[in-house]
């Protein structure tokens, strides 16, 4: 106490605990320090220790969140754009699709989807390792993965090929069925003649000796017209018998050639009765072995006929001789 009996009070605080006097302001230290970011006024190397503990387990429980697996498959999607980029990079795309291919191809064979047998019908002009060939059946093959769609398409691709069927059998077999189609007659157009099928597909040029009795047609357009167009001449032997070949004139009529030299002009329309005038001529007058160069039936109401050059000069000279034997006769 002062002298005047007065007690006498510090103007601040001793201690950290107490009744704030006169509304003066309390310090904290510790959470000014907090709030001010975290920074020690003082330097504290123990405070920036402890607030650097807590952002690290701040972040390790962030990255605990993350799915599992997540690192593995980014690595392996890295690894897939690395190979993608070297193989395009490279031009080796193809090498990397066979390589995979062979790859899914063996794990499938492991599991017992591999093809150990194949059974191959209705093939004479196509072999069966032929077909096995075209169907893309190899040794590596499997099963599992072979695509038989796209082996029925390529087979199909094969002009003696008409339609095709492949069947899988799982586990281990396949099953190939070809319907072909047939040597029909043999096409002529600009110097080249090719074996062809009854609905016009070309199946090969025009090689081996077995095929020189089918009818030849000549001609754009005729491998088209051909069927309907044999089918009529085959009605009448006599006239099949004596053809060498029919050539279509602008895509719209035909004319025959006969073996003898002889050519025939049918007409554009009414071929059926044309040709049945013709069968009856030679029946009746042996038209077709005659010594002429032409026959026209383009005209429905007549038939004209052009003699050969020998036959014209006979029958020029045939007169003259009449003449001279009855002026011998007269004398």
């Amino acid at each position: 106490m002062d002298g005047g009996g007065r007690l006498d009070q510090p103007l601040t605080r001793s201690g950290p605990s107490g009744a704030n006097w006169g509304d003066a302001p309390v310090d904290h230290p510790d959470s000014a320090r907090v709030q001010a970011g975290g920074e020690n006024d003082h330097g504290d190397p123990i405070f920036a220790s402890a607030l650097v503990s807590r952002r690290a387990r701040l972040w390790a429980t962030r990255l605990a969140r993350v799915p599992q697996g997540l690192g593995a498959a980014a690595s392996m999607l890295l690894l897939a754009a690395t190979l993608a980029y070297g193989a395009v990079a490279g031009d080796h795309v193809a090498a990397v699709t066979d390589w995979l291919k062979d790859a899914r191809d063996s794990a499938a064979k492991a599991l017992g989807f591999g093809i150990i047998a194949v059974s191959v019908s209705g093939g004479s002009q196509v072999s069966g390792d032929q077909a096995l060939a075209i169907a893309g059946v190899t040794g590596r093959s499997s099963l599992l993965f072979f695509d038989a769609e796209a082996a029925r398409s390529r087979l199909m691709a094969n002009p003696w090929i008409a339609d095709a069927g492949v069947l899988k059998l799982y586990p281990d077999r396949l099953q190939i069925t070809i319907t072909e189609r047939r040597a029909f007659a043999l096409w002529q157009r600009n110097g080249t003649v090719n074996v062809i099928a009854d609905d016009g597909t070309v199946l090969q040029s025009f090689v081996e000796d077995r095929y020189r009795s089918l009818p030849l047609v000549v001609g754009s357009g005729a491998e088209r017209q051909a069927k309907d167009f044999v089918a009529l001449i085959d009605r009448h032997p006599e006239i099949r018998g004596a053809l060498r070949a029919s050539i279509l004139v602008a895509e719209r009529r035909w004319n025959l050639r006969l073996t003898n030299g002889i050519d025939v002009r049918l007409p554009e329309t009414g071929l059926e009765a044309a040709l049945n005038r013709l069968a009856e001529l030679d029946r009746q007058k042996k038209l077709l072995s005659r010594d002429i160069t032409a026959i026209d039936l383009r005209l429905a109401d007549r038939v004209t006929v052009r003699l050969s050059d020998a036959a014209a000069q006979s029958r020029d000279e045939a007169p003259k001789s009449t003449a001279r034997k009855k002026k011998g006769g007269d004398a």
